[in-house]
């Protein structure tokens, strides 16, 4: 797959961790008046919403990015599956091997159908090590896998999940040309139940790629991730939107779209949107196995 690249590094940012002080996103942009309107539109989505949220929006072609606490940490949930898809194919790379069938089912039902099952095998699979030689390489320093086997207590926070989608959608010596389409095919082609979050108000003329994850603990209440890749002629940008706190899966469902549909809109000016995307009402995936839940797997 042939990806339109910009100006910036694979692990470039364009927008600099801010503080975890920070209660406001703040944008930056080469297009005159565009990261004011913008920050105004995503902060408005956030007034008088109960969520801890952080974002991350990097456009690498219009030169436009947003920030807000970026190195906060939450619990993954199943945003966590393209790390570990990420991972595998790394690994796989390092003795020019290609993924064998049953590693290629595990991998489909993970990304697309987030599927628990398939993600506990590659997890296991793959063990602590090459885990952790991914984060490494990837420079994803500020992320933790989750011990004992809970894939879905990994800590991970906007600004590493952004350089993993910077890594995927643009050309770079740590995964290959064939891995970075594989892992961007297997999005592009989520199940239509998974399909909300970043999508949201993303312009008709986009490719879409995504990941959400949404788990409900008895601290911070529901986290509700998404995180997305647009590509197309001429458009290559990426959206990280992680909460928690939220009171039901819908809340954190949301307040994550009113963000994206503000992003895309300023993002994309002059394209035809899609403007409504409904959620599940309830999680569409088993619950992803936590401590407090009894044993995993």
């Amino acid at each position: 797959m042939a990806l339109a690249v910009g100006v910036l590094a694979p692990t470039a940012l364009s927008a600099a961790p801010a503080t975890a002080a920070t209660t406001a996103a703040t944008c930056t942009s080469l297009k005159p008046g565009v990261a004011a309107a913008l920050a105004k539109d995503i902060n408005a989505a956030l007034a008088g919403r109960a969520s801890t949220t952080a974002i991350l929006v990097n456009d690498r072609i219009g030169g436009t990015s947003c920030s807000l606490r970026p190195e906060q940490r939450f619990d993954s949930a199943s945003v966590v599956k393209v790390t570990v898809l990420a991972a595998l194919l790394f690994d796989a790379q390092k003795t020019g091997r290609s993924l064998t069938a049953t590693e290629k089912s595990r991998a489909k039902a993970m990304i697309t159908q987030s599927d628990n099952a398939a993600t506990s095998a590659l997890w296991r699979q793959l063990g602590m090590t090459k885990i952790q030689a991914f984060l490494r390489a990837a420079g994803m320093t500020k992320t933790v896998p989750g011990s004992g086997g809970y894939w879905g207590l990994t800590q991970i926070t906007a600004y590493d999940q952004q350089k993993l989608l910077a890594r995927i959608t643009v050309k770079n010596g740590l995964l290959t040309d064939a891995s970075r389409s594989y892992i961007l095919q297997l999005m592009n082609t989520v199940v239509s139940s998974q399909r909300w979050g970043t999508p949201a108000g993303a312009p008709t003329t986009v490719k879409v790629h995504v990941k959400n994850g949404w788990l409900s603990r008895a601290t911070h209440g529901w986290r509700v991730h998404s995180i997305g890749a647009f590509t197309g002629t001429s458009k290559n940008y990426t959206i990280t939107v992680l909460t928690h706190d939220n009171k039901t899966m819908t809340d954190g469902v949301n307040t994550i779209q009113a963000v994206a549909r503000a992003v895309h809109k300023h993002l994309n000016p002059t394209a035809p949107l899609n403007s409504v995307i409904t959620p599940p009402a309830a999680p569409q995936e088993a619950t992803v196995p936590v401590p407090e839940r009894g044993p995993a797997y």
